[in-house]
């Protein structure tokens, strides 16, 4: 597959899991090993779909679109470190260690990841909907579902779960534009030139 296909393939396993770790956090699947192993993992596919996105609009996303991937790359970035230390670091400290962390700098650095990750969210879908190279029902799906998704430590349980399942719904959406894209940008050499045919 080419790079487009992998990215869009990230897209599709970043939805599901966070369909998943919804449906865990909501009580609706069974907290096993399974489960917590692969949570952390639905941001780190994030960032995979999010580069194909870009790939895709930064010819007309300008500036902005750069800004806007490099915030929210920066932010799901740190989102995974996030739940990998939530899920393989916490669990093995004890209750006060873990609030003491949280009440100093581990907790800012929480902080300031959720920002950025908010930031770069609305920028990127910002310019990716001017660039008019993604599904913008997608792109504001992703928006919408993120915002509450960014914010976990602010917003009620129920509301940043639902986030997290609109997000997947916008990020499955923009995840099926980029595997068509694969055919659309990546065109066979000519018989006759051997030169790839221009847009």
């Amino acid at each position: 597959m080419g790079v487009y296909r992998v990215t869009a393939a990230a897209g599709f396993v970043c939805a599901v899991l966070l369909v998943v770790n919804s449906a865990r956090r909501a009580g609706l699947l069974p907290e096993t090993a399974f489960t917590h192993a692969i949570a952390p993992f639905g941001a780190l596919m994030g960032l995979l779909a999010i580069t194909g996105i870009y790939l895709i609009v930064r010819g007309t996303a300008g500036s902005l679109g750069l800004i806007g991937y490099v915030l929210n790359s920066a932010g799901l970035a740190g989102a995974f470190a996030i739940e990998y230390i939530l899920h393989f670091v916490f669990p093995y400290l004890g209750g006060g260690t873990v609030s003491e962390l949280l009440a100093g700098s581990t907790g800012r650095a929480f902080l300031v990841t959720s920002a950025v990750l908010l930031a770069g969210v609305l920028t990127f879908s910002v310019a990716a909907i001017r660039s008019g190279a993604m599904p913008a029902v997608g792109v504001v799906l992703y928006a919408v579902g993120m915002v509450p998704g960014s914010l976990r430590n602010v917003v009620p349980v129920p509301v940043y779960l639902a986030g997290l399942v609109v997000a997947a719904i916008g990020v499955a959406w923009m995840a099926a534009r980029l595997w068509r894209a694969e055919e659309e940008f990546v065109a066979p050499p000519s018989r006759t030139t051997g030169v790839r045919p221009t847009a």
